[in-house]
């Protein structure tokens, strides 16, 4: 009996990448993505992800309309920006080199990955001249790759989005990309039996993925389970660039994996750090409750690691 090693690992990976997506709102094609490039090309990956993506996403859009309202206005120039983006895009994955358009995905994603698990902020004050360019740029990304969670969180994070908020202006903005670029794939036809093939396989892991993700946030820390994601995937980014790197020739085996290497070494300085701050955030927290238990007075609005002289008590 033949095992086909390669459509078994795509079928746990986007298992995985379901629960990842219906936990965070997001990650879904991030994470299915670089491990499945390893074994397809993006001809015949993206258009199998982007109809998986356009149920998913107008799902996710369904459970946080109630925020849509407060943030539509913010992200229309993105919304706009992204048509231009979708066609060329499109155009450029139906007629450049797979192994071309491999690299060119893991060198926009490696520092993407690497900038959020960082935890960089650094809020735009012209938030509307950004959009246009910013929306073209993550339409083209999407159309080539179907990822375009690492640009939209790291925007939104750094412009303050809060979680409702946050989710929604993922939805809408996915619903609406996800949407144009299956539709530009039908008109340039790039659905083909190996596309086909592959979503009837993957179509089960989404249906069981999604609400386990969703029970189980409920349930765990989100900003670890988060940032624990954030590493496998640049560990996998990080190997796909290695393998990739090799394949064009660009550099030598076994000299090409010290790509990986080097991100590897980065990240786990980045989850030390991560987890380094938030043991320190417990300590100043419990140092805080053993305060106002021995004082018997009530702080009102105290961060950990804030100035005693920014506590105000109250009786």
């Amino acid at each position: 009996m033949h095992i086909d090693v390669e459509l078994i690992t795509v079928i746990t990976i986007t298992l995985f990448a379901a629960v990842v997506n219906g936990a965070l709102g997001y990650g879904f094609s991030s994470l299915t993505v670089p491990v499945a490039l390893l074994f397809y090309s993006n001809r015949v990956l993206s258009p199998a992800l982007v109809l998986i993506e356009v149920v998913v996403n107008g799902y996710m859009l369904l459970v946080n309309w109630r925020s849509v309202p407060r943030i539509w206005r913010r992200v229309t120039p993105i919304l706009l920006g992204l048509f231009p983006g979708i066609i060329a895009g499109s155009y450029a994955l139906s007629t450049v080199h797979p192994d071309w358009l491999k690299l060119l995905t893991y060198v926009i994603l490696l520092p993407l990955i690497l900038l959020q698990a960082a935890g960089l902020r650094r809020p735009i004050q012209s938030e509307r001249a950004i959009g246009l360019p910013f929306g073209a740029g993550v339409g083209v990304l999407y159309s080539v790759t179907t990822i375009s969670g690492p640009p939209l969180a790291l925007l939104f994070n750094n412009q303050g989005y809060v979680k409702g908020e946050f989710r929604a202006a993922l939805s809408l903005i996915r619903v609406v990309e996800s949407t144009a670029t299956a539709i530009a794939y039908y008109v340039l036809g790039m659905y083909s039996p190996a596309s086909t093939s592959i979503l009837a396989s993957i179509v089960p892991s989404v249906v069981i993925g999604i609400p386990v993700g969703a029970y189980l946030i409920r349930r765990m820390n989100a900003e670890t389970f988060r940032r624990i994601c954030m590493s496998f995937d640049a560990w996998v980014v990080g190997f796909g660039l290695s393998r990739v790197l090799i394949d064009l020739t660009f550099l030598p085996s076994p000299i090409g994996y010290s790509v990986w290497l080097a991100v590897v070494l980065i990240d786990a300085y980045l989850l030390y750090v991560y987890f380094s701050q938030k043991r320190c955030t417990k300590q100043d927290q419990a140092i805080v409750e053993v305060a106002q238990r021995a004082s018997g007075v009530r702080w009102r609005n105290a961060r950990p690691g804030a100035r005693a002289d920014r506590f105000s008590q109250g009786g």
